[in-house]
């Protein structure tokens, strides 16, 4: 991940974004006023709306999220938890939030479908590249036995980690670290989460990688449109891979600082 380039939120239609400028309003005001009572049972009912409106239902260009256990993830974890103060009001609208460091928690879409392409499931063991502010691990948390998850950038991965254990998340493991070589003393994964883009699929996660398993990475140059890509892994070793274009995205770059990028 980069600290100085600008963050990119993920390409979708532009009519979508607008259609839903009334109902994000709605929601920003009900979240603004909900913090100031710290009305929990209300932010419920706001995720379950952000679920019903934003994530399962089908618009023109952009797939439903279908996984019922994904979807039951996103009414579990509070992501108004996992942003500043200041932006608890528009913690639950459609769009990327700032984080700090030039980094964003991406909107909510983007995260449920990257969650949805790799299948988690009880047991299985999962990797993040991008800890950020946490609300990726704390989905997969839900979803899977153990989540590992590194973050380039000290501050953001300390506050990430005393934020995951004051919100109970016992089975995610913070590392501040350089991801691109993952965590090779925790592998196999079943899963890897990466949420920067890389110009190439980082060979030390395919090798990490479980035979079956399942990595989804942005692809594609700083500044341009890149490409989430779903890569599947065979039981013929590295090479025997299977990689799937699944639609048009915008990222930070995900940076190496032994220049592995």
């Amino acid at each position: 991940m980069n600290p100085i380039t600008e963050p990119r939120s993920p390409i979708l239609p532009r009519w979508r974004k607008l259609g839903t400028r009334s109902a994000l309003s709605l929601l920003t005001l009900a979240a603004a006023f909900l913090f100031a009572k710290n009305d929990e049972e209300s932010f419920r009912k706001l995720r379950e709306e952000m679920v019903r409106t934003q994530l399962a239902s089908w618009r023109f260009g952009v797939d439903a999220v279908r996984d019922s256990l994904v979807l039951e993830a996103f009414r579990q974890v509070p992501r108004h938890r996992f942003v500043a103060e200041e932006l608890v009001p528009h913690a639950y609208e459609d769009r990327p939030l700032p984080i700090g460091y030039g980094q964003t928690i991406s909107q909510p879409y983007i995260v449920a479908k990257m969650t949805e392409l790799v299948e988690p499931r009880k047991g299985h063991r999962a990797l993040e590249i991008g800890t950020g502010s946490g609300y990726q691990a704390a989905i997969l948390s839900r979803l899977v036995a153990d989540v590992y998850t590194i973050e380039i950038i000290e501050p953001l991965g300390v506050t990430a980690r005393e934020r995951l254990t004051a919100l109970g998340y016992k089975n995610v493991n913070v590392r501040t670290g350089d991801g691109y070589y993952g965590w090779p003393e925790k592998a196999p994964f079943d899963s890897i989460v990466v949420t920067a883009a890389a110009n190439h699929v980082p060979p030390p996660l395919i090798e990490q990688l479980k035979p079956g398993g399942r990595l989804v990475v942005p692809i594609g140059n700083p500044f341009q449109t890149q490409r989430l890509v779903l890569v599947t892994k065979g039981g013929k070793g590295p090479r025997d891979i299977r990689v799937q274009d699944i639609m048009a995205v915008r990222f930070v770059p995900l940076i190496s600082e032994s220049g592995g990028k």
